[in-house]
């Protein structure tokens, strides 16, 4: 399978490739404070565990651990296959990296504040839109009020909140996205999805993403191998559409099959179930000569 190759590298190879470099940080650095709406200065890039990229890795999961100058945990993760249990996963990074970077010893206010990003490509849960986010906050059962910190915790803790102290989440469904960048987070969005940055794109980064992420920059040996990476991508792609398609047939051909046993008429079964005349004539032709 041939895959055209656009003019800009795909975010999660940048990721893989590019972006660990800090020459490259203030791309990061770009998406970071757009998404939340802050200047966001990285300190560091702390693990590259779960990066591997072997011929028989078929889960295409990217992730980036950011330290920011606020001391901040920051997880990024791109994730290209299904998987139905992936608000699972996101709990337990959120909570290994809670308990990681946790010092043996120190008292419970030295937890680190983790913010988890999640930009996925596949079709995840049940929602219009295609940036969430998610916060921990205490709402009174009688009295609806929202429960706060006291003056000697935020001074102690120098925290506002108590959503503050809780990890913080973002999802980002990326097949979501109607491509109208109403805003400047999305237009990184939109890079995400299309791996384009149009010329009148300004978000914070995208100037700099435009220039350094550009396909005709890499050499042919990393043309090569990010062909590569797209058309295993693809092939997964593929993969998983035919077993949703071989899922999906199975399904119906178990409710013609009942149907059909109830002598319900084969023009409603056919409707009902959307399979082809001839599939539907060849299932009643085999329980007649049953």
């Amino acid at each position: 399978m041939i895959t055209k190759t656009k003019s800009h590298i795909r975010f999660d190879w940048a990721v893989k490739k590019i972006l660990r470099s800090k020459a490259n940080y203030g791309i990061l650095e770009g998406f970071l404070s757009e998404l939340f709406n802050e200047d966001v200065k990285i300190k560091s890039l702390l693990s590259e565990e779960g990066n591997k990229e072997t011929e028989d890795d078929k889960s295409n999961r990217v992730d980036i651990l950011i330290e920011n100058t606020k001391g901040e945990i920051i997880i990024v993760e791109i994730q290209n296959t299904r998987e139905l249990d992936y608000l699972f996963r996101i709990l337990y990074g959120t909570s290994k990296a809670i308990t990681e970077y946790m010092k043996e010893g120190s008292p419970y206010s030295m937890v680190k504040k983790i913010i988890t990003i999640s930009i996925v490509y596949f079709n995840f849960g049940q929602g219009k839109d295609y940036l969430y986010k998610g916060e921990t906050k205490f709402e009174g059962v009688n009295q609806h009020d929202i429960f706060e910190l006291s003056d000697e915790q935020k001074a102690l803790f120098n925290k506002d909140t108590v959503s503050d102290i809780f990890p913080f989440h973002y999802l980002i469904r990326v097949n979501q996205f109607d491509d109208i960048a109403k805003n400047t987070i999305d237009e990184w969005i939109y890079f995400f999805k299309n791996s384009e940055i149009p010329d009148d794109f300004n978000a914070k980064g995208l100037a700099e993403a435009r220039e350094k992420l550009k396909t005709i920059k890499m050499s042919p040996e990393q043309l090569a191998e990010y062909n590569k990476y797209l058309e295993r991508l693809s092939s997964d792609a593929s993969i998983a559409q035919t077993m949703n398609f071989e899922s999906e047939y199975k399904s119906k051909i178990q409710i013609a099959t009942k149907l059909l046993k109830n002598n319900i008429d084969k023009e409603i079964v056919r409707i009902s179930t959307e399979l082809p005349q001839s599939v539907i004539d060849d299932l009643a032709n085999e329980m007649n000569d049953k």
